[in-house]
């Protein structure tokens, strides 16, 4: 299989920007969990770097490309900064990080797995590593704030579901008479606006059906 190869500039760009909007969505949780700046500072890292760091280490990239890079470890210690000084007026542009979130979560899923695909990884263990990319912070900064990981929510809009379907997309990129770079960055965009669609209209993924005996036994 061909490598997907994507722009290496825009890619660090839209990387590093993905970065710190993650990093700063971990601070502001840690900062409605009255955490001090350490405890900020340790959210906002892991929401920046987890799923690219167990990426990195499942396809056998040593040692993960946010040690390497002093700029991934740097970018979220800023966005902590700046939260510890103006959470109050970044919380008021809750809908401006939400469109940078899924910037960033668009950007990932097609990253992430045109990596594990230039490492030699089939299709499927590629879709499964772009989608952790996209969603693994997230998760490892829920699970460390003692919440229930946002995705596992029955009530959110769907998140893994975008990053799934534009990691399948980019796992057929090879095989489309586009150039590379241009498919990977068409992926990018579809991911992004499916998921701002999704939060527009409150799209959710299907759940199983539930006949109303079963819903009042739990209630009960």
């Amino acid at each position: 299989m061909h490598p997907v190869v994507f722009n290496p500039t825009l890619e660090e760009v839209l990387n590093f920007v993905g970065t710190f909007v993650f990093a700063v969505s971990g601070s502001l949780l840690a900062v409605r969990k009255s955490y001090d700046i350490v405890g900020m500072a340790v959210l906002a890292v892991i929401t920046a770097i987890g799923g690219g760091v167990i990426r990195d280490l499942v396809i056998g990239a040593v040692p993960p490309a946010a040690f390497q890079d002093v700029s991934y470890l740097w970018i979220p210690l800023l966005a902590t900064i700046l939260t510890f000084f103006a959470h109050v007026e970044i919380n008021r542009l809750r809908a401006a990080m939400l469109i940078f979130d899924a910037a960033g979560l668009a950007v990932f899923c097609v990253s992430g797995t045109a990596k594990a695909l230039n490492y030699g990884l089939g299709p499927g263990a590629a879709i499964a590593l772009g989608t952790l990319t996209a969603v693994g912070g997230g998760i490892m900064r829920d699970v460390l704030a003692h919440d229930e990981p946002a995705i596992f929510l029955p009530h959110s809009e769907l998140y893994a579901l975008p990053a799934v379907v534009g990691s399948v997309i980019v796992v057929f990129i090879p095989r489309l008479p586009l150039n590379n770079s241009i498919a990977a960055g068409l992926t990018a965009v579809f991911v992004f606006v499916l998921r701002l669609l999704a939060l527009r209209f409150g799209w959710k993924a299907p759940r199983p059906w539930r006949t109303t005996r079963q819903e009042e036994s739990d209630e009960s």
